[in-house]
């Protein structure tokens, strides 16, 4: 297995992210996905954490599984929530001892019933600090989530951007954007985190779009735009779910090509634990490669170069 950040250096990366099910049939549902999914040779996937920290436990276990029995680089996600500086210590310990490469370090939602966020007795304040415990005594690869319409709790996008590289110099190796729907978006984020100095890979995050309700109620959740165009052409299907479904993974495709033509150093798809929109889109990249054409006129791939970053001729 590797790291993320040497995956990384190799060129373009694809990458998926589950959750950990909570019935027999969700079990199933990832399991199929994940038998549907792995042909595509995915650079890594990740695991995340339920509310709270809630299924930390389950988090190990499943990215345990996805290494030994599918041969996938797996990364877990990793709170603060709800654990003191000990606990999270034994977490630690328990991913070292399971082989675990990758570490996605995140301070994490408020527990339920909790409306802003408190910190555990004994705990941290802040994901920086999660990240210091990290980088100071493990040799974990350690991503960080970013936010390219900036954070719902931040109190400005200068301040965000601050508090983002904090987390980069106390040891984060690579990070993984929040969903967004316009690529200006994350053009934009790239060129105001690097003059902030930000340096390391910055994945984009994409959520191909399936179901209207549901993507409206994750933009909501997240603070992602919907931009008007793409509202409207949702609406006018919403309904009919295939239509829906096939403008969305069209959508997505189109997303995702001019990203990797512009230079991203990859694709991380957010799946709701399902294969068939993700699969779609990532078979028609793989196809069309679009990361070897000529680069976008916004493209960041001449700035990546400089700074080792894959380009899109990688």
């Amino acid at each position: 297995m590797a790291k993320i950040v040497d995956i990384l250096a190799r060129g373009p990366s694809s990458s998926f992210e589950f959750f950990p099910p909570k019935t027999p049939a969700a079990e199933e549902q990832l399991e199929q996905a994940l038998r549907e999914l792995e042909p595509l040779h995915p650079s890594f996937v990740s695991v995340t954490y339920g509310a709270g920290g809630s299924t930390r436990e389950k988090t190990i276990a499943i990215v345990k599984r996805i290494r030994e029995q599918h041969g996938l680089e797996a990364m877990a996600h990793f709170t603060c929530v709800g654990a003191t500086v000990p606990e999270l210590r034994a977490t630690l310990d328990e991913m070292r001892e399971a082989g675990i490469d990758n570490v996605l370090a995140l301070r994490g939602d408020p527990p339920a019933g909790h409306e802003e966020w408190v910190r555990t007795e004994g705990g941290l304040e802040y994901s920086r600090e999660l990240v210091e415990l990290i980088s100071d005594s493990y040799g974990f690869a350690i991503g960080a989530a970013c936010f390219p319409e900036t954070h719902i709790h931040a109190d400005s996008p200068e301040a965000d951007l601050r508090h983002l590289a904090e987390k980069v110099d106390a040891g984060v190796d690579f990070l993984i954007t929040q969903l967004f729907f316009d690529n200006a978006r994350y053009f934009d984020f790239i060129t105001r985190a690097r003059a902030a100095g930000i340096e390391v890979p910055i994945i984009p995050g994409i959520m191909p779009i399936t179901r209207v309700g549901q993507i409206e109620r994750m933009a909501q959740m997240c603070g992602a735009t919907i931009p008007e165009g793409l509202r409207r052409e949702l609406h006018e299907r919403g309904g009919d779910g295939e239509a829906v479904l096939d403008f969305g993974v069209a959508y997505a495709t189109l997303q995702c090509a001019e990203l990797l033509a512009a230079g991203a150093p990859g694709i991380h798809f957010y799946t709701l634990n399902r294969s068939p929109a993700t699969r779609a889109i990532l078979s028609a990249l793989k196809l069309t490669r679009p990361w070897e054409r000529d680069a976008h006129p916004g493209s960041i791939s001449s700035a990546s170069a400089t700074r080792g970053e894959p380009s899109a001729a990688s």
